[in-house]
């Protein structure tokens, strides 16, 4: 199955979760690019000291295509900016990871540190060049000492090829998504405090209902449909709480996108819940038919 999407990982500076934890030693680096061992038995290395025991290669390319497969076995690409690489690069050592390293994703390693770190600023005359690597600028280059005799064996017997970092990133979905639901919060807020705003509770009794069986459906469902915006939300209009004119914006936007799970009429599925806690198909018709409204006051 030839893959569909293409998803862009991303660091989320604010989470100390997000970023590469380990640099492992692999078979088959995902990047496709193998390291090279910096000794004699190297033809491109010349006069290299055997018993230095280095490891060079790459940690990451920017911008280059990944594939990865979703627990359905789906295919995916993920990929990294410029702007991700260098990050990530950045915080490995600013959060001193440099001697964190396993093998194969699954045992760790001691004796294993890097001890260079850099980026690649010029594919012409920058020192990976020297070794015969051919990669683009941006790149994050990693040197890594191996005092561990028996990962250098493997080495030496072509066992291990590369490196493969660890880590946690976010996607740029979600990151999205966050974005979303922090200015939604705002939102909500400004509702709460903002008493001169002029805000509106005619909106009809179907709403109101509408969310409160969605919070009953997501009860049933242990709570785990919608984000902390939606519930919120579902709170507001089954209460008959005033919204605004930016929240009536956001009701018809959001409503507008995801009608396709009210259709479905599912009520077990998340995202059929998720579409009548924020009131359903009649909250997005007042919706639309209250910002009309709304309209033509101003221009009168």
């Amino acid at each position: 199955m030839k893959p569909t999407k293409i998803i862009e990982l991303l660091i989320d500076e604010k989470d100390e979760q997000t970023g590469i934890h380990a640099v492992s030693v692999v078979h088959s680096p995902a990047i496709e690019e193998n390291f090279i061992a910096l000794s004699k038995l190297e033809v491109e290395l010349k006069e290299v000291d055997v018993e230095k025991k280095i490891l060079m290669g790459a940690a990451l390319i920017p911008n280059k295509q990944i594939i990865r497969a979703n627990k359905d076995g789906e295919p995916y690409y993920i990929y990294f900016s410029d702007d991700t690489v260098r990050k990530a690069s950045e915080l490995f050592l600013m959060r001193s990871n440099q001697n964190n390293a396993t093998i194969e994703h699954a045992q760790k390693l001691s004796g294993m540190s890097v001890v260079e770190s850099w980026l690649i600023e010029d594919e012409v005359h920058d020192k990976s060049v020297k070794y015969g690597f051919t990669l683009p600028k941006g790149t994050w280059m990693i040197s890594m000492k191996c005092n561990n005799d028996e990962v250098w064996q493997d080495v030496k017997a072509g066992k291990v090829k590369g490196f493969s970092i660890e880590g946690y990133f976010a996607d740029k979905l979600e990151m999205s998504k966050k974005d979303e639901q922090k200015d939604e919060i705002i939102e909500m807020l400004k509702d709460i405090l903002n008493v001169k705003a002029a805000s509106y509770t005619d909106y009809p009794d179907v709403v109101k209902r509408n969310a409160q069986r969605g919070i009953m459906l997501n009860e049933k469902n242990g709570n785990k449909c919608a984000t902390q915006v939606g519930k919120i939300r579902a709170q507001q209009l089954a209460n008959g709480e005033p919204v605004t004119e930016e929240t009536i914006k956001r009701m018809y936007s959001y409503l507008s996108r995801a009608e396709v799970y009210y259709d479905k009429g599912e009520s077990e599925d998340c995202g059929y819940i998720s579409y009548v806690l924020w009131g359903g198909k009649a909250a997005k018709d007042w919706a639309e038919s209250k910002l009309n409204e709304i309209e033509k006051q101003k221009q009168k």
